[in-house]
């Protein structure tokens, strides 16, 4: 008999209950562990030797890569056994992801195939597609792509004019479109090419090479150059008709549900190249004398490395924290269906861990140029590929505008079926908040992130009741809402591995839940004057006010804690 869960274990259920536990990187088994030291062997002995000869064009290599990443398990992670795989939990693929990421365009290469190409087979083919295709790409021998994305339709990817015709004699669709910035496509055999039957009905197809495929000239990017992405040209390509990828009409379920699996990686891949990032700088501050001393011993660079460990500490945990409970929610369950209903219960995590991991990255590297000084942006300091290779991670898998709009747009659509029941929470906090308490909390970090919750649910409630069905045009007060919950789960899964951990952690896991606090006042202080007027908006800040107070904090001594552990650890200081 299934037991039932807990409001905390659904998606979206902490922002009403605090969790009892949560999954981290410290109940990895030994399993996860070597597959980790696998992967990270891996790139320091065959992919990195190569690097420089990839970065300048010699993009065939990616090829053979792959086929010793085969060798090595490094494909087969998510494919079942009876294919060639290892059907290990969707946490191994993410650690996977981590510890690839520092390598840039390989990482894209890697994840493109594995992720963005296999998946759909794996969880939407039929038997004899199974059969077909999979053994080979585990291995490497066959190399995929995924089409999605067109000159015309981006993030509104269901406005693609990719047209599939149905032959006259049945065996065939007939597409006829353009695909632009895919990724693998200068030698990948297999594509996922996403088509509209009839100009209508958005399928997905199972599309090789030999079928007819033409391509652009590769993209001049500015990063991850050693992937290669192209257009993917579609003229009166012949498909067989045993190719359709699960149902006619129901593309649509394949990509989002895709999309769902690539942020949570690209989230868990923006961490670990965070972590290079981090390590990088501190050992070149360790190293690098300026008036007569290290600059690791400068005040101002032990701020950076302190931020930047600490929004790391916060973005990790809440990856693992996401992998933990999808991994719980697919359990022992067989089939594809139950798999993808296990990730789907988690899509506003994994928008919440892309938006968050991709941004701790952004931050990394920007401020690891900056430690650098000159010598950052000289192209054979690491750093500075890793500032170009950065930048795509917020484009990628939906832009953090789109993943912005859908996390406070999932959740509302979810209290509307009734799923979570937000606007029960919303009505009670109304009461509550009439008649606040002034009893100084025994534990008052967990008292201070209750009231983030709180502060999220009565702004979310009033942009509701305001402008009700028109709430979606609001997009500046949905973003704002989205980075109050961004940060409430990253201060949370920080806040509770913190307290397993102790030591730095906890200094860690404080000054993110602090300044998250600060970066709510904030934010609550810009959106309610569109909320609400007169005496309402008055009342509503003062609430704001008090929801959002934290104890005073020498956010310097704070700081520079941290850096001590960073600095003695040359890098990430949680092993």
């Amino acid at each position: 008999m299934t037991q039932e869960k807990k409001l905390w274990q659904k998606g979206g259920g902490w922002l009403l209950e605090a969790p009892e536990r949560i999954y981290t990187p410290e109940d990895f088994d030994p399993t996860i562990r070597e597959i980790a030291k696998t992967t990270r062997t891996f790139a320091e002995k065959e992919v990195l030797p190569l690097l420089e000869r990839l970065e300048h064009g010699e993009l065939e290599l990616n090829r053979e890569l792959l086929r010793k990443a085969g060798e090595l398990g490094l494909l087969g992670a998510e494919t079942p056994e009876e294919y060639g795989g290892l059907d290990l939990p969707k946490t191994v693929s993410t650690v996977i992801a981590e510890n690839l990421s520092g390598l840039g365009g390989f990482a894209v290469t890697h994840g493109a195939h594995t992720t963005l190409a296999m998946l759909p087979i794996i969880y939407f083919g039929n038997e004899e597609q199974k059969r077909k295709y999979l053994p080979r790409m585990v291995t490497g021998e066959l190399i995929g792509a995924y089409c999605l994305t067109e000159p015309g339709a981006g993030s509104d990817a269901l406005s693609g004019k990719t047209r599939a015709t149905l032959s006259e004699d049945g065996k065939y669709y007939i597409l006829n479109g353009v695909k632009q910035f895919i990724s693998n496509a200068g030698f990948a055999d297999v594509f996922i090419v996403f088509a509209k039957v009839d100009g209508e009905k958005f399928t997905a197809f199972i599309v090789e090479k030999s079928f007819g495929i033409q391509l652009g000239a590769e993209e001049k990017k500015m990063g991850i150059k050693s992937s290669s992405t192209r257009q993917v040209i579609l003229e009166d390509v012949k498909v067989p008709v045993e190719n359709v990828l699960g149902e006619i009409g129901k593309g649509h379920k394949i990509a989002f549900n895709i999309l769902n699996v690539g942020r949570y990686k690209l989230g868990a891949g923006s961490i670990g190249g965070a972590k290079l990032a981090l390590e990088i700088s501190t050992k070149y501050a360790k190293e690098r004398v300026q008036f007569g001393k290290p600059i690791a011993e400068f005040g101002l660079i032990q701020e950076k490395l302190a931020e930047m460990a600490t929004r790391i500490f916060a973005g990790e945990s809440a990856v693992y924290r996401t992998m933990g409970l999808i991994d719980e929610a697919i359990g022992d369950k067989k089939g594809p269906e139950a798999v993808m209903t296990g990730i789907e219960e988690y899509a506003v995590e994994a928008s919440i861990i892309k938006v968050l991991g991709s941004e701790v990255l952004a931050y990394a590297v920007d401020e690891g140029v900056q430690i650098h000084g000159g010598y950052g942006y000289i192209q054979e300091y690491p750093i500075e590929r890793a500032y170009r290779d950065a930048r795509i991670n917020r484009i990628f898998e939906g832009t953090n505008e789109i993943n912005r709009l859908l996390i406070p747009g999932m959740l509302l659509r979810r209290a509307m079926k009734g799923e979570l029941p937000l606007v029960q929470a919303a009505t009670k906090l109304q009461d509550e908040l009439m008649s606040p308490s002034f009893d100084e909390p025994e534990d008052q970090e967990a008292a201070l992130l209750q009231n983030l919750k709180k502060l999220a649910l009565m702004l979310s409630g009033l942009g509701a009741m305001r402008f009700q069905q028109k709430l979606e045009e609001e997009e500046e007060l949905l973003a704002a809402a989205a980075d109050l919950l961004i940060d409430i789960y990253a201060a949370e899964s920080a806040l509770l591995r913190a307290r397993r951990l102790g030591g730095v952690a906890q200094k860690m896991a404080q000054l993110y839940l602090y300044q998250a606090a600060d970066r709510a006042q904030m934010r609550a202080s810009q959106v309610v004057p569109r909320l609400a007027q007169g005496d309402e908006q008055g009342f509503i800040l003062s609430a704001a006010r008090r929801l959002t107070k934290r104890p005073p904090t020498d956010f310097i001594a704070l700081r520079r804690e941290i850096a001590r552990a960073v600095l003695e650890a040359e890098g990430y200081p949680i092993r």
